[in-house]
């Protein structure tokens, strides 16, 4: 592989239920990280507003921008106390509840005559260094129907359609209290944890991402 290895951070903004939105300050502190291992790594980050207008529109651009050969995503799942590993993208989307933008999906699905995509074994491999770092992380296969699921979707297809674009993986944090530490009655889980779990993963992408790349 010549040059730098490109690898883009996303998050999430607030959205209607969850006014502060743990994976933006996540995917700020990752793409600021320092470590020998990044030296030689270009890490950017985007947050999208929680709307299909602006995945449909933000991610091309983009994937067109920075061309990166990985693609890393986060999201927020209000009612899960541990660290989710997404297995898939369902092809389904929500028609009950709108977007930030105060926009409805207009049917329950994303495209016609596919049940699934999957992310590929690298989802594995990532739960793996998530664990390591003492985390509770756990594999999913439902990524529910709202923007995650969605952006996971869109991500897939981009992969599959895209030679320059190696990996991409989706990760759902549980919340957390506004000042980093763990959201009472509902997680453990701290900002710091978040980001060593993040870490973990991210260094296991690169070496993911570098195999891919040479095969």
């Amino acid at each position: 592989m010549n040059g730098r290895l490109r690898i883009l951070l996303t998050g999430f903004g607030p959205f209607p239920g969850a006014p502060y939105n743990p994976t933006m300050p996540l995917v700020k502190r990752l793409s600021t990280l320092r470590r020998p291992a990044f030296d030689d790594v270009a890490l950017t980050s985007h947050v999208f507003d929680v709307t299909y207008t602006a995945v449909d529109r933000e991610l091309p651009e983009l994937i067109a921008q920075h061309r990166p050969q990985a693609l890393l995503m986060f999201g927020l799942a209000g009612r899960t106390a541990h660290l989710r590993i997404e297995s898939r993208a369902r092809n389904a989307v929500t028609t009950r509840f709108p977007d930030a933008g105060r926009q409805h999906a207009r049917k329950g699905s994303i495209v016609d005559g596919v049940d699934a995509r999957r992310f590929g074994p690298h989802s594995e491999r990532l739960l793996r260094a998530a664990l390591a770092t003492g985390i509770d992380a756990r594999m999913s296969r439902d990524a529910g129907s709202y923007l995650c699921n969605y952006l996971s979707w869109r991500a897939i297809e981009t992969m599959d359609g895209d030679d320059s674009l190696r990996l991409a993986q989706f990760v759902h944090v549980p919340p957390l209290a506004h000042d980093g530490k763990a959201a009472r009655g509902k997680s453990s889980i701290t900002l710091e944890q978040l980001v060593d779990a993040g870490e973990a993963m991210l260094l296991e992408l690169v070496k993911l991402t570098r195999q891919a790349a040479r095969a």
